[in-house]
């Protein structure tokens, strides 16, 4: 079951309209009907609600991921690729049961070679991808085939790909002898936990799925009427809540989760100069800065939820999509990540498989810096004055989330110094994410993009490119789109990481 307290609870109107018509949506939303989010959501609505059905409709996969558990028992590393939804739920459940499993969710060479540093022999590959044609995921692909290939191992007995059914990659693997296994076409990547993007990791990781369907379903049932654990929570963060939420999982049962429900809701919301921006902080003392509507697991907050895994994946969904209908945005569709992937294509055509040399502003040591600034300190005193009373800052690291994640203690250093909201997401990860939120939300964010060079770069097998040039691309593609919205965007670029981490870190610090 879901239990819901904190110190907004009371702020709950019964007798409000917009919460009877919450309840309302949330009836409609247990039949599927396409048109709670008007007429211009219809279509995308029509072939995106399955999800409502998925704690019930997704037991039909029990036996094949039974059979596929066993297929791949004397695996026992676990190994995901995949981007955004197909990435955060699994690496959720992991930590929820303590098992182990690395998320592959970047185009960094250092990042992707830790990922290499195992035995194949006994590993299982997972590759997730819904369109089937996600560039990151495609690379990683590639990459782990050839080395298959080279350890003398057969690619088919090592490597899972779950995707939408007749995806270029469903009849591409399904034609070489892969075991492929088909998600639900009518559900979206984010709202996919309950799908075969989640349930097929978890199970090669043994865990009992069933447990995640069990609560998920118990969870279903206490959505309707005005009791509504789900109505409530989208009531408050609709008209209660501004732009900002702070997410803090540090106490809970679930790490990570605070980064899949940052998607979820940021990715869904943030559309048509409006929406929700998940803050997602490092502990209970953690600055968020500005004012903010917060979250939690446990404690005490504005809103705490607590509930099972499967519970709180279902009754996050729906929450979302309730936000959706009461803000007036359909959920479903993502239009400016495509505008991010257009930009990165752009790019490596124009570089035609090189890497080009980019002329910095000004060097700070081991920092090349590009912005009208002549030292890191500036760049970022330039940032904090240029984020607005009601703007945000956005760090965006295009590095090793696991080696160099002491540059995550970056964020509460600058919330502190501006005093205003600010986020952090690991690149390429968050354009699957935050990233849409960015160029179609509220238009008041300021950004900042970390780059870094890499010791050893990584050939993507069957291309003329690097994976350096990739993320590379992928980092100022999106600068572009950032900046043909006038935002504000600069770049520090680590020629040394270990020293330009440091460097980053003490300038913000003496910010004064």
């Amino acid at each position: 079951m879901i239990h819901l307290h904190g110190t907004y609870i009371s702020k709950i109107d019964f007798l409000d309209s917009k919460f009877h018509a919450l309840v309302e949506a949330s009836a409609r939303l247990a039949k599927k009907d396409f048109t709670l989010w008007g007429s211009a959501a219809e279509d995308e609505a029509r072939m995106r609600l399955n999800w409502v059905d998925l704690p019930e409709t997704s037991r039909d996969l029990l036996p094949e991921l039974d059979a596929l558990a066993a297929r791949f028992r004397s695996h026992t590393h676990v190994i995901l690729c995949g981007m955004g939804g197909s990435s955060l739920a699994p690496e959720v459940i992991a930590g929820a049961f303590g098992k182990k499993i690395f998320i592959l969710d970047s185009t960094d060479p250092q990042y992707i070679s830790a990922a290499l540093d195992c035995d194949l022999s006994t590993t299982v590959v997972v590759v997730s991808s819904k369109s089937g044609s996600t560039i990151e995921t495609a690379s990683q692909r590639a990459l782990f085939t050839q080395a298959f290939i080279n350890a003398n191992l057969n690619p088919a007995d090592h490597m899972v790909i779950v995707t939408d059914p007749d995806s270029p990659l469903d009849r591409d693997s399904r034609s070489q002898g892969f075991t492929v296994v088909n998600a639900d076409s009518n559900v979206g990547g984010r709202f996919s936990a309950l799908t075969a993007f989640g349930l097929v990791p978890a199970a090669l990781m043994g865990v009992d799925v069933s447990l995640l369907l069990d609560s998920a379903s118990d969870a279903v049932a206490t959505f309707q009427g005005a009791t509504s654990p789900a109505v409530a929570a989208a009531y408050l963060l609709s008209y209660h809540a501004d732009q900002y939420l702070s997410f803090d999982d540090s106490s809970s049962q679930f790490p990570g989760i605070s980064d899949w429900i940052e998607q979820l809701i940021a990715e869904s919301t943030g559309k048509d100069f409006v929406g929700r921006l998940p803050v997602v902080i490092e502990s209970d003392s953690a600055p968020v800065a500005g004012k903010h509507f917060s979250i939690a697991f446990s404690g005490n907050r504005d809103l705490v939820v607590e509930a099972q895994l499967g519970a709180h994946f279902i009754f996050w969904e729906w929450v979302t999509a309730l936000i959706g209908f009461a803000i007036g945005v359909d959920p479903f569709n993502q239009p400016n990540v495509t505008e991010a992937k257009n930009q990165t294509s752009t790019l490596l055509a124009q570089w035609s498989g090189q890497l080009p040399t980019f002329t910095p502003t000004a060097t700070d040591g081991a920092v090349e810096i590009f912005a009208n600034a002549q030292s890191i300190e500036e760049t970022l005193t330039q940032l904090i004055d240029a984020v607005s009373a009601d703007g945000y800052l956005a760090i965006m690291i295009y590095a090793d989330r696991l080696a160099d994640r002491e540059l995550g203690q970056l964020r509460a250093v600058l919330a502190s110094k501006s005093e205003r909201p600010v986020t952090l997401g690991w690149g390429p990860r968050f354009l699957h994410s935050t990233g849409q939120f960015h160029k179609g939300g509220q238009q008041n964010g300021v950004f900042l993009q970390i780059t870094a060079e890499s010791e050893n770069d990584l050939e993507i097998p069957g291309t003329e490119l690097t994976f350096q040039t990739l993320i590379m691309a992928q980092a100022l593609g999106d600068a572009q789109a950032l900046s043909s919205r006038d935002f504000t965007v600069a770049r520090l670029h680590m020629r040394d990481r270990s020293e330009g981490a440091a460097q980053i870190l003490k300038a913000a610090r003496a910010i004064i």
